[in-house]
């Protein structure tokens, strides 16, 4: 579909990081992250609180102080890279707060991300609608008449018209009622059949755990245990241990 193009040479991974370290101001958060993502697979990284879970998210869009190691995005190092540069190599960040203008129309919000440049066309408003209906009939409300399951779908959809094939999630069922829930987790699916690869990080393990190709764990800054998700079940007493599941 709109990404086609943009995912030849599947050989190549899409999100690859080696030795990643941040820091924000003088404390360090992230102390050697390691993480190879291939095209068209849903990851999910899993922690408590304070892992280092949404600082490698921030850190791989260059949002941290300073940062180490390699994030090499379809093969091309941005370590470097100031955020909208990094951004044109084919990365939508989706935070936890959203950042839905709430003096904008629903579909105002929609329209105001440019198009990432030499990337593929991104989907068309019609595509996104017809993925968020909700989306549709809200598409004139303000941004402070929409709900928060509708602030997310859009802080989403947003992000797929820019062109961006790698999405990285923070938190996106967080305090959302249990069918707008069901209905991220039937987006995320029609994503990856699309070949999106996606990066998520989750609290809520029983939303990922169906969802991932692969599941790691973070604690204090690193991966601590990384695994397929036709492992899950041999895998669950050490997530009880390391997430209290």
């Amino acid at each position: 579909m709109a990404a086609t193009a943009a995912f030849a040479g599947a050989e190549v991974p899409a999100l690859e990081i080696r030795g990643l370290q941040a820091w924000y101001g003088e404390s360090h958060i992230l102390h050697g992250v390691d993480l190879s993502v291939k095209r068209g697979e849903v990851v999910t990284l899993l922690g408590r609180n304070g892992a280092g879970r949404t600082t490698t998210l921030r850190a791989i869009m260059g949002l941290t102080g300073e940062r180490r190691g390699s994030v090499r995005v379809h093969g091309v190092e941005t370590i470097s890279l100031r955020t909208h540069r990094i951004a044109r190599h084919g990365l939508g960040y989706c935070p936890e707060e959203r950042g839905i203008f709430a003096s904008l129309s629903c579909e105002e919000n929609l329209m105001l991300p440019p198009r990432l440049p030499g990337r593929g066309p991104g989907m068309s408003v019609d595509e996104i609608y017809a993925m968020f209906p909700h989306l549709r009939e809200r598409r004139r409300s303000p941004g402070t008449r929409m709900s928060g399951g509708e602030q997310q779908m859009l802080a989403v959809a947003r992000i797929l018209r820019t062109g961006a094939d790698v999405l990285l999630l923070d938190e996106i069922s967080e305090g959302l009622a249990p069918v707008i829930v069901q209905a991220l987790a039937r987006m995320i699916r029609t994503l990856k059949a699309k070949g999106y690869t996606v990066v998520m990080v989750e609290q809520n393990f029983r939303f990922a755990a169906p969802l991932a190709d692969r599941l790691h764990v973070m604690e204090h800054g690193r991966i601590v245990e990384s695994f397929d998700a036709a492992q899950l079940e041999e895998k669950l007493p050490v997530l009880h241990e390391l997430l209290g599941v």
